[in-house]
Formats: structure tokens, sequence, C-alpha cells
């Protein structure tokens, strides 16, 4: 062989070699992007897993006090027309309730009269016989339903026009 070809060949050479590298390069970086957002959408994943989790850990103790709130609210609306100190008490302490539940992040549902009755939000406890235009509408409320973050901790207990 003559020293042009071995020159040849040993630039071909080099020149395969730095194609081959070049490709293994991005071959190693696209495995390393794709492992990199593998492990972000965990990380995602985990983190709001974990949220939930807290959310719903004490959903059966917040469950059970959902009644006392509502024997707050009718004592509240029992003694609104007395203008006494009992009364401020009575506010005090269903403050300070309702602040612990919004700390636990549990929020009343807000339903109205005259609102669409909607299985996703509201149980129907019965239905009332009214005019056309309330037909399939929540005509009453009986119970508030209330929230954990996204997920329903009681459901709305509501009369419905028939």
């Amino acid at each position: 062989m003559t020293k042009k070809n071995t020159k040849k060949n040993t630039v071909a050479n080099k020149a395969k070699k730095d194609i081959n590298l070049k490709k293994e390069l991005q071959d190693t970086k696209d495995k390393y992007l794709r492992l990199y957002s593998e492990f972000e959408n965990y990380r995602r994943r985990t983190s709001k897993e974990k949220i939930e989790m807290i959310d719903l850990a004490n959903k059966d103790l917040l469950n059970d006090i959902l009644p006392v709130i509502d024997d707050f609210e009718r004592a509240i609306k029992s003694l609104e027309k007395e203008k006494s100190s009992e009364m401020e008490g009575v506010n005090l302490i269903y403050q300070k309730l309702t602040n612990t539940l919004d700390k636990y992040n549990v929020k009343k549902m807000t339903i109205n009269k005259g609102d669409e009755f909607d299985s996703e939000f509201h149980e129907a406890i019965t239905s009332s016989p009214s005019e056309k235009k309330y037909k399939g509408k929540v005509i009453d409320i009986i119970e508030d339903g209330y929230t954990i973050g996204e997920n329903i901790l009681r459901f709305a207990k509501v009369v419905t026009g028939s």
C-alpha cells in the first residue's frame, strides 16, 4: 500500500469513529432526557399522591365533625333573635371550628335553591311536587355538602322538584 492510501484509510476510519461517537453521544443524551423526564413525572406524581393522602387521612374524623357544624348552625339560627353574650360565645366556638376545617382544606359546597340537581354533588332525599320551572332543580337544602380538596367529603342532601 502506498502512503496516500494509508492516510486515506486512517482519515476515513477517524471520520467513521467521529460519526459513531457523535451518534453514541446523541443516543446517550436522548436516554438521559427520557430518564430525567420520567423522574420528574415520578416526583410530581408522588408529591400529588402525598398531598391527596394527607387530605384523606383525616377524612373519617372530619366527617364525624360535620354534624357538630350542622348543630352549631342550627343553634345560631335559633339564637339569632337574642342578642346575648351566650350568642357571642356560640359564634366564637363556631368560628374556631370552621377555621379548623379551613386549615384542613374542608370547604362547604355552594348550593342555592333553584340550581340544577347534580348527582355528582347532591344526594336527593326526596322530591316534592312543584312548578314546572323547578322540575329537576334543588328546591330545598336539608344538609350542606362539603369537599376536602377536590374530593367530596359529604354530599349535599337536597329536595328536588318533580
